[in-house]
């Protein structure tokens, strides 16, 4: 057996231990020049006004939650079929979420699966781009115009992805990314959010920093959290995203090899991208065929886990889940109980991918 190839593992890039500690050094271990730094960094790649960095992607999407003045029995519409950050901050805030079916093919939603969801107490739209492709944004953000409701887009799964040459995250009220360990930028901790919108962005200032109106002073304008980041964080952050095009190649390397392999293999169907959008993966993803492989998904992930290859299961449906109200969204099952993700992190080696392809492929039947 060769030696254990994890799901995810981070990689460093250079320069993460010089700014830590020089962070750490300065003092401003708490507000610092490296949370400036990051956010001014987002906001001229992504050409957006504003960017606030916070403690982690679920924050990220609290903020405009609370900021939008979102209210106990608001509807948020959320796919069957992601990680389900979204819904569940929904459930804590007590609005109800709505859970539409994504496309069996690309596993986004669209404006098809999400207009006939849409009620007066529809208040927005969390589009989930997940395992790094991009949902179809025109055609969303039309219809949420049309509509009058708002977009949040949770990019933490597709940082750097690209929809018709623009960076995901660009098309919504509010764009939200993830910095967790496993994801294509790290601090190990943290997340971001950008927006355009003036009043938006006041508010999440407040609500990042318990709603104090002055800075140094005990004035709660609003019923704030503690959202901040940390300056040694953002450090870590500021150094990676100095190689963010070496990371986003590395990661499409990645991909490239994997379906160079698979994408021709009875048994594998791959996540298809479609050519608007440009992905950064942050987990190469397929369903796998239950004719090639009837042990089932788990007994795969068991098999490859005892050739020292970790992997994981796809999302669990919202519809397999007791926390939710009752439904059905044949296709999210249907992905949840096929769906595999194999390792996916900058620095895989090539041998490394030859090796995992080779083991999936003998387990074949």
């Amino acid at each position: 057996m060769k030696t254990f190839i994890p799901w995810a593992k981070p990689s460093l890039w250079g320069n993460e231990k010089k700014y830590v500690a020089d962070a750490l050094n300065s003092l401003w271990i708490s507000g610092g020049k490296y949370i400036e730094q990051l956010e001014e960094g987002f906001c001229t790649l992504f050409n957006k006004k504003y960017a606030l960095a916070v403690c982690n992607g679920t924050a990220a999407i609290h903020l405009p939650y609370l900021s939008l003045g979102l209210k106990p029995g608001d509807e948020v519409i959320v796919p069957g079929f992601s990680f389900m950050a979204a819904a569940n901050l929904a459930l804590q805030m007590h609005l109800k979420p709505v859970f539409a079916e994504v496309d069996p093919v690309t596993w986004c939603i669209t404006a098809n699966t999400i207009e006939k969801l849409i009620t007066p107490n529809t208040k927005a739209v969390v589009p989930v781009q997940t395992y790094g492709n991009v949902c179809d944004m025109d055609n969303l953000v039309s219809l949420a115009k049309a509509r009058n409701i708002q977009i949040i887009e949770d990019c933490a799964e597709s940082l750097f992805s690209k929809y018709k040459d623009c960076y995901c995250g660009t098309y919504g009220y509010v764009g939200c990314f993830s910095f967790q360990a496993t994801k294509t930028l790290t601090t190990g901790e943290g997340g971001l959010v950008v927006t355009d919108d003036d009043e938006i962005y006041q508010r999440m200032i407040l609500y990042r920093s318990h709603g104090l109106g002055v800075r140094g002073t005990y004035g709660h304008v609003l019923p704030g959290h503690n959202f901040r980041i940390t300056n040694m964080q953002a450090a870590m952050g500021c150094a990676q995203f100095e190689k963010f095009e070496k990371i986003t190649g590395e990661r499409k390397r990645i991909h490239q090899s994997y379906r160079r392999v698979l994408e021709r293999q009875h048994g594998f169907v791959l996540q298809h991208f479609p050519q608007s959008v440009d992905p950064v993966l942050w987990a190469f993803a397929f369903k796998l065929e239950p004719t090639a492989f009837p042990q089932g998904r788990d007994t795969v992930i068991r098999q490859l886990k005892e050739k020292g290859i970790e992997t994981r299961p796809g999302f669990t449906a919202s519809s397999m889940l007791d926390i939710y109200e009752k439904h059905r969204l044949p296709v999210c099952e249907n992905l949840s109980q096929n769906v595999i993700s194999l390792p996916t992190f900058a620095g895989l080696k090539e041998d490394d991918i030859n090796y995992i392809c080779t083991a999936l492929l003998e387990l074949k039947r």
